[in-house]
C-alpha cells in the first residue's frame, strides 16, 4: 500500500487540508501583490484594490487557522510524507499574507486619522508649486486646527530640526536629503529657502507631496518639513514616518 492508503484517517484528512490551506495561502498572496499594482494600471479602482487586501487577509486568516488544525490532525501515526511541512508552510504563507492588512487595521485604530502632518502646527509651511500636481486630489491642502490637535495628541515627538549651520547650507543639504529619499523634486527656491518634492508609495503608488522650509535663526537654520497625502482619510502614520526619516537623514548628515 502506498503512504496515503496507509495512513490513518485524521492523517488523510489533515494532509488534504494541508495541501488545500497551501494552496489558498498562494492565491491570497498573489491577490493581495496584484491589488496595487492592479490600482497603478487603472485596472482597478481604489476601493476595489482595498476590499481585495482585506479579503486576501480574512481568507488568509481562515486558512492559516485550518492549517493549524491539519497539523494537530497530523499528530496521528503513521503520516503522509511531507504533509507536516506542507501544513506549517502553509499556516507560514497564510499568516505572512494576513499580517499586514491586520497590522493596518492596528494602525487605523490606534492612529491619528489624519493625512497632513508637519512639525510645525501652528505655522505649517505652504504647498505652492505642488497644487498643479494636486489637481483632482481628494485632500486639500489647508491644516485646519483640527489635524493639529490631532497631530499634536498622535505625533508629539514631531519638531523642528535645528541645525547648527547657514541658511543656504542648510538648503544644499535639505535638497540632497530629499535625493537621497528618493522624492521627485518639483522645485527649489534657494532665495526663498524652501523645496517641494512627491514622493511615490512602492505597493499602490500613492502621491504625497512634500514642502521643506528654512529659517534663519541665530547663526543657524530651523527647518520645518510638512508631509500632505493626495488621497486617503488615514494614512496609517507614512507621513509621520517620512517626516521622521527625512529629518534624521537630514540631521545625520551633517555628521558625516
Amino acid at each position: 500500500m502506498n503512504a496515503m492508503t496507509s495512513a490513518s484517517r485524521p492523517a488523510r484528512i489533515g494532509a488534504a487540508l494541508a495541501t488545500l490551506t497551501l494552496i489558498v495561502g498562494l492565491l491570497c498572496a498573489a491577490a493581495a501583490l496584484l491589488a496595487g499594482p492592479a490600482y497603478r494600471a487603472e485596472i482597478l479602482t481604489l476601493g476595489p484594490a482595498i476590499q481585495t487586501m482585506r479579503w486576501a487577509a480574512t481568507v488568509a486568516l481562515g486558512g492559516a487557522a485550518l492549517a493549524l488544525v491539519a497539523l494537530l490532525l497530523l499528530l496521528a501515526r503513521p503520516v503522509v510524507p511531507g504533509a507536516r511541512r506542507s501544513a506549517a508552510l502553509a499556516m507560514l504563507v497564510n499568516l505572512i499574507v494576513a499580517a499586514p492588512p491586520l497590522y493596518m487595521y492596528w494602525q487605523v485604530q490606534h492612529l491619528p486619522k489624519i493625512h497632513d502632518i508637519t512639525t510645525s502646527p501652528s505655522n505649517p509651511p505652504a504647498f505652492e508649486a505642488v497644487l498643479p500636481l494636486r489637481k483632482g486630489a481628494r485632500n486639500a491642502v489647508d491644516y485646519p486646527a483640527s489635524t493639529a490637535a490631532e497631530q499634536l495628541k498622535g505625533y508629539p515627538d514631531l519638531a523642528p530640526l535645528t541645525l547648527p549651520v547657514a541658511p543656504p547650507v542648510a538648503f544644499e543639504r535639505a535638497v540632497l536629503a530629499a535625493r537621497a529619499m528618493g522624492w521627485d523634486i518639483v522645485a527649489t527656491a534657494p532665495e526663498k529657502l524652501r523645496l517641494e518634492a512627491t514622493d511615490t508609495t512602492l505597493l499602490f503608488g500613492f502621491k504625497d507631496d512634500v514642502v521643506v522650509r528654512i529659517t534663519p535663526q541665530g547663526n543657524g537654520s530651523v527647518v520645518d518639513v510638512r508631509s500632505l497625502s493626495r488621497v486617503g482619510g488615514s494614512d496609517f502614520g507614512t507621513n509621520a514616518k517620512r517626516v521622521r526619516a527625512y529629518l534624521k537623514r537630514l540631521s545625520d548628515s551633517g555628521s558625516s
